[in-house]
């Protein structure tokens, strides 16, 4: 089958697409045929040899990635819950090795979720790792409560488009942090107030909220904790809060803590009921073909996405 190696850590144009054999897969696995991947920030720090980088760089062949949707054309013996012919979607593997950048993705079944018939593949795709990641950060690590109010960072980004819509679905007041370009987007999304972080400082016209959810890191971690109020939440998801944000956040009387998204099929499955009711939608801003991933990789690492951005196979 078809697959995108990395060759060594650096540039995009390390990715080289060639052929590798396919194993078997075992009994609690299912083999994918993929019709679309996820590009995320993680990927791209991977990539140039951060992010995931010091879990996977002994292994060889490295194949990045772990957003996928398609199709199941072989099912383990232990499987139950899927079929041949059924199309299924879900984070592979994270943060271990998802191996998604390739024509068939083996999974194990219990980190999947069907498709929604409503939806196309490529929108499947787009709401894997940035999904769980707002759906596992507001449900299990805040337990966002309806009525609290949270302050969303670069809400209309990847994950931070979903927080948006996951927090308004569970009843908070939402405030999103966008450029001016992209007010209408994030409002459109569900937030009650928009902040243009380019015009004002947020630390200046947002204070006492009781969650923060943070997708930028550096000094952004510091800021945020002045506007959290006592006993509030502050979760930090690209760079770890260091000890001393972390001892900043206690003297505050704030809960500071970085946040690692896990593959899970129960929490996959509560992000498909939520697509298939629309009570959340997957943004997808830009597609690339398979041959074009390097592209892709470079739109992503420009941090100014809107949404997601997908391959398709």
């Amino acid at each position: 089958m078809k697959a995108i190696v990395l060759k060594e850590f650096g540039p995009a144009s390390n990715l080289e697409i060639t052929n590798i054999p396919l194993r078997e897969i075992e009994a609690g696995e299912v083999l994918i045929q993929v019709k679309a991947i996820s590009i995320n920030p993680v990927d791209v720090k991977t990539r140039a040899g951060k992010g995931m980088a010091g879990r996977l760089k002994d292994i060889h062949p490295l194949i990045l990635g772990w957003d996928i949707s398609g199709v199941v054309t072989q099912a383990g013996s232990e499987v139950k819950d899927f079929k041949v012919g059924d199309e299924v979607f879900g984070m592979v593997n994270f943060p271990g090795h998802g191996k998604a950048y390739a024509e068939y993705v083996i999974s194990p079944a219990d980190q999947l979720a069907l498709k929604p018939a409503n939806i196309s593949h490529e929108e499947a795709a787009a709401a894997t790792l940035a999904a769980l990641t707002a759906y596992q950060g507001l449900v299990h690590k805040a337990n966002l409560q309806a009525g609290q109010r949270i302050l969303v960072h670069a809400a209309a980004g990847g994950v931070g488009h979903f927080v948006v819509q996951i927090a308004k679905h569970l009843g908070a007041y939402v405030i999103g942090t966008s450029s001016a370009a992209n007010k209408d987007f994030v409002l459109s999304l569900g937030a009650d107030e928009h902040i243009d972080y380019r015009a004002v400082p947020f630390e200046t016209v947002v204070k006492d909220v009781d969650l923060v959810f943070d997708a930028i890191g550096g000094d952004n971690i510091d800021r945020s904790i002045e506007v959290v109020k006592n006993g509030g939440t502050l979760i930090s998801i690209p760079s770890g809060l260091h000890d001393g944000i972390t001892e900043k956040a206690k003297a505050r009387g704030v809960n500071g803590f970085f946040f690692l998204v896990a593959s899970n099929g129960d929490d996959m499955k509560q992000v498909a009921d939520l697509l298939e009711k629309g009570i959340i939608k997957a943004h997808v801003s830009a597609t690339y073909p398979f041959e074009d991933m390097a592209k892709a990789h470079e739109h992503v690492e420009t941090g100014r996405t809107v949404g997601k951005v997908i391959v398709t196979v």
